[in-house]
């Protein structure tokens, strides 16, 4: 199955702050977690630290609740938009060396004309901002079948 991914992060090429994923089918339960975020950009400061709606929690409980989740599916996909998106999910399921999920595939999606921060509902929550990538993707991938999107 496909999980939206969307990350947050103290600048590009930062450490990661905010991890969610929300699969494509309706009713499953979403992952989400926070990091702790040691002398955050100002930016990062201002726009996101006071949409993370959740206390940090360490590396290795993050690793261990995302490897958990991932292990339910035998063959997760995670669809992102962003590339380093898919570089801090890939590190975290690195984190203790070789990951016990041992199936899984990235794929990085280009959308044109979408922007995550319009789309939100919170912008900056990684949370949210997943749910408007998966909200985006199934509503383009209606349309090209024909279908009305609900």
């Amino acid at each position: 199955m496909r999980y939206f991914l969307d990350c947050e992060f103290n600048g590009f090429d930062g450490p990661l702050i905010a991890i969610a994923l929300v699969p494509e089918m309706d009713g499953l339960a979403e992952f989400y977690a926070v990091l702790p975020c040691h002398r955050p950009q100002r930016w990062v400061a201002a726009h996101v630290i006071p949409h993370l709606d959740a206390s940090p929690q360490c590396r290795c409980d993050v690793v261990a609740g995302l490897t958990a989740y991932l292990l339910a599916d035998p063959a997760p996909v995670l669809v992102a938009d962003w590339p380093e998106d898919i570089a801090h999910a890939a590190s975290l399921l690195a984190f203790r060396g070789r990951s016990l999920v041992t199936q899984m595939r990235f794929d990085l999606i280009n959308l044109p004309g979408f922007d995550t921060a319009s789309a939100s509902a919170r912008p900056h929550n990684a949370l949210a901002d997943a749910r408007a990538l998966r909200a985006e993707v199934l509503a383009r991938e209606a349309a090209a079948l024909g279908h009305v999107a609900a």
